[in-house]
């Protein structure tokens, strides 16, 4: 049998426990949205970003797709990094990747899975340009070296949006992170991926594709 009434019903315990905690919150909420941050993260169901970094809605704006990827031609993408930066204003920009990413996975078998192989390519293509890293390594940690790999991909990516090259050279304050999620323990690991501006791009990506 389908339904949706127990989300109704959890919907409605939701908002009565946050006005019991803050009458006002849900006021305030509808007055402006002004986030800190923007979170790029996989479609999983299993990372949801608001819950793992224990911020309330409206301190971060996200964004997510499969396998957590800035492509320079997926526009949804590219206007929620625009519309962050340029509107919101936000201070740092989050790419997350999670350890077990199916979508990463996918990628490295040679399985036809439909018009997501289409996206899946990005990933490949990844997994091609360090393929020499993979040598000695089997099994599970074959998808989480990859999964790091493509957080560190994707923050350079972040990095060479027309949006982020604009905002850093008239002097705006935008850090962009990349960090990954294990889903085994609910803990976030800093990859040590971090720029400022785009000369800090290079360094902090050799870095941490070395390791």
């Amino acid at each position: 049998m389908h339904g949706i009434e127990n989300l109704f019903e959890n919907n409605r315990a939701w908002a009565k426990g946050i006005t019991e905690r803050d009458p006002a919150f849900f006021e305030r909420l509808c007055a402006q949205q002004s986030p800190k941050y923007l979170w790029i993260g996989c479609s999983d169901s299993r990372v949801p970003a608001n819950e793992i970094v224990g911020l309330m809605p409206g301190e971060i704006f996200v964004h997510r797709n499969i396998a957590n990827l800035v492509i320079h031609t997926d526009f949804n993408c590219l206007s929620v990094i625009e519309y962050a930066v340029e509107v919101l204003k936000v201070s740092d920009i989050i790419v997350c990747g999670h350890y077990g990413c199916g979508g990463v996975a996918a990628a490295l078998k040679d399985d036809s899975l439909g018009i997501i192989d289409n996206w899946l390519c990005h990933i490949r293509d990844i997994y091609v340009k360090h393929e020499q890293k993979f040598a000695s390594v089997g099994g599970e940690n074959r998808v989480n070296l990859l999964c790091e790999l493509n957080v560190a991909e994707q923050v350079a990516n972040v990095c060479r949006t027309s949006t982020l090259q604009r905002a850093w050279t008239r002097g705006a304050d935008v850090c962009v992170h990349g960090v990954i999620y294990d889903l085994r323990d609910g803990l976030l690991k800093d990859l040590g991926l971090r720029a400022e501006r785009i000369t800090d791009l290079q360094p902090a990506y050799r870095l941490a594709v070395s390791k």
